[in-house]
């Protein structure tokens, strides 16, 4: 399903990311938000590389969770928040580049379950770095909408 079931998703989204000081933390920036699919881009920093001057896999698999709960809330009723609940991620290549960007998809969007793809990639358009498998949870009247 990319019908989204709020015609403001797109402000939706983009107001719940600007909120989310993690991403902030990493220097992630919301490229596109369309209807079941979001970029997240973040630059290569010294600080969140790993012993051997790679991004580190946490970095990787922090952006593409957040592109893919994005992905998910595009697709949700307002009001309604997201929540991860499971994901796996694959490292496929270690993580070098200037920049990169993390691509949520929605596989299907259920009420409740949502099942994402997610893949990180370098900007200059080489191979994927990690590719994730995600289930986002709806949450509705918690206090945890957007």
């Amino acid at each position: 399903m990319t019908t989204p079931r709020d015609p403001d998703f797109e402000r939706r989204v983009r107001d719940s990311f600007a909120r989310q000081r993690f991403m902030a933390t990493l220097g992630a920036t919301l490229d596109v938000v369309r209807a079941g699919e979001v970029h997240i881009g973040f630059s290569h920093r010294e600080e969140l590389t790993q012993q051997h001057g790679y991004l580190h896999a946490g970095v990787l698999a922090s952006v593409a969770d957040s592109a893919c709960g994005y992905a998910a809330l595009s697709l949700m009723e307002p009001g309604a928040g997201v929540l991860s609940v499971e994901f796996k991620i694959n490292m496929l290549a270690p993580a070098t580049g200037a920049r990169f960007v993390a691509v949520g998809r929605v596989v299907r969007a259920g009420r409740t379950i949502t099942v994402c793809t997610g893949e990180v990639r370098a900007e200059d358009g080489t191979s994927p770095v990690a590719m994730m498998q995600a289930t986002m949870m709806a949450v509705r009247g918690k206090g945890l909408s957007d």
